[in-house]
């Protein structure tokens, strides 16, 4: 199993999302991608799509005043 890390910081909704849609496409099942973002919509955008999809969220954190991380499971 891999990690992957996207970095959206500074991009406006949905374009975090959007690329989390990218980056997951491109790596295999199983391995993790780590999605940082400042976007507050994909909070809960974010969860969403991968529930939606069954990708486990296995972290989810906020990283300061305005910015998260979640992680992510291909499965």
């Amino acid at each position: 199993m891999s990690t992957h890390v996207l970095k959206t910081d500074g991009q406006v909704c949905p374009f975090p999302l959007v690329e989390a849609k990218a980056a997951i496409a491109a790596i295999p099942i199983g391995d993790e991608l780590v999605i940082d973002f400042d976007c507050t919509q994909a909070t809960e955008a974010i969860p969403q799509w991968a529930a939606d999809n069954g990708y486990p969220v296995t972290n989810f954190d906020r990283r300061g005043d305005a910015s998260w991380t979640i992680t992510v499971q291909k499965s």
